[in-house]
């Protein structure tokens, strides 16, 4: 059995049983990425800024959820 990494931490999360939204953290990279799900069907797309780079975190921050 592979040894799991923790390379993602989830930073944020609202919703329920059938409806959920979460942005998780790339801790290599600081990348954010915007996860959601409804029922059995899901999806995973990196947030953008204004500008339409990607939203990236300081790798090494502490991170705590609102």
């Amino acid at each position: 059995m592979a040894k799991a990494d923790n390379r993602f931490e989830k930073i944020y999360s609202q919703g329920g049983f059938t409806r959920t939204m979460e942005i998780w953290v790339d801790k290599k990279t600081g990348v954010n990425y915007l996860c959601t799900t409804s029922g059995y069907s899901g999806g995973m797309t990196p947030l953008l800024n204004r500008d339409g780079t990607p939203v990236v975190t300081p790798v090494g921050a502490t991170y705590k959820e609102e």
